[in-house]
């Protein structure tokens, strides 16, 4: 696809901040979505959309080539992203790109996993071209515990399984490449780092790079909850709960290579996270 215009949902979050500026270096006309005119994006189109707005999220696919759909942090994510998926193929957007989640399927105990299980199955439904990402554990939501981090303390329900985490920007990479080029229909795509890391194995990445003593302590599940209760949303946490079970049943330590199949550089390794954020993890 040359010089797609592409629309970015998620546009001022961790992954979409990413994806705005990839893209523009891919060649496309990039359009940006955000919620308020007061988060305006630098260097690229702006419009202002939200997902429970059918009429806005129409007029921000007026002439769009391709888009990237994120999930929102909402209870009804997958209810939105349907709907937003319906208009796009109303709209006659010629590529849809769905960043989904690891290990995402149906009958899964995770719920974060079966609503995006449930994504993708009705935009293959839909027949339109689309692909589908299914990132890890981002390194960057190591950045919510910062406070403690920094503090000394890595804690998690989690044990010594290994998760192949990936960052954030790599996510980014891969999907401004396949919003971008040809081969990608109907295919699913996991993307992680390139090995299965240990939570002792971050603390002491993070600690190598801060030069601070960083520990990891496995907690039981009821502790982590105690920690966030009131910092997130129940129904969230509940979830999050259900994510770290899975973890630590060993079932999202696999290792592929999509980030470097997909843009040609190798995925960025937790020591390299480390290094890029460690002002965020280190003691005033």
């Amino acid at each position: 696809m040359t010089n797609p215009t592409v629309l970015v949902t998620g546009a001022t979050g961790t992954v979409g901040s990413a994806l705005l500026p990839a893209l523009k270096a891919r060649g496309a006309t990039v359009r940006a979505m955000i919620r308020s005119p007061f988060k305006a994006m630098p260097g690229v189109e702006n419009v202002v959309a939200d997902l429970r707005d059918p009429e806005a999220l129409t007029a921000a696919l007026k002439g769009v080539d391709a888009a990237f759909l994120n999930s929102p942090s909402d209870e009804d994510a997958a209810e939105l992203q349907m709907r937003f998926a319906d208009l796009a193929h109303k709209a006659d957007v010629n590529r849809l790109v769905v960043l989904s989640q690891y290990e995402a399927r149906t009958d899964s105990p995770v719920r974060f996993l079966r609503w995006h299980a449930e994504v993708e199955a009705h935009v293959r439904g839909l027949g339109l071209d689309h692909t589908v990402l299914r990132p890890n554990l981002y390194m960057q939501s190591l950045l919510g515990f910062a406070g403690t981090i920094a503090q000394g303390l890595l804690a998690a329900p989690i044990g010594d399984a290994a998760v192949s985490v990936v960052d954030t920007r790599d996510v980014a990479a891969t999907a401004a490449a396949v919003l971008t080029s040809q081969g990608h229909t109907g295919r699913t795509y996991t993307l992680t780092g390139p090995r299965a890391v240990t939570h002792e194995q971050i603390a002491q990445a993070l600690s190598k790079a801060t030069g601070q003593a960083i520990d990891f302590e496995d907690v039981p599940p009821g502790q982590f909850v105690s920690a966030l209760t009131g910092m997130i949303p129940p129904w969230q946490l509940r979830g999050l709960v259900e994510d770290y079970a899975h973890y630590a049943r060993g079932e999202a330590a696999e290792v592929h290579t999509s980030v470097t199949d997909l843009t040609g550089a190798p995925a960025r390794d937790i020591a390299d996270f480390a290094h890029d954020h460690v002002g965020a993890f280190t003691r005033d």
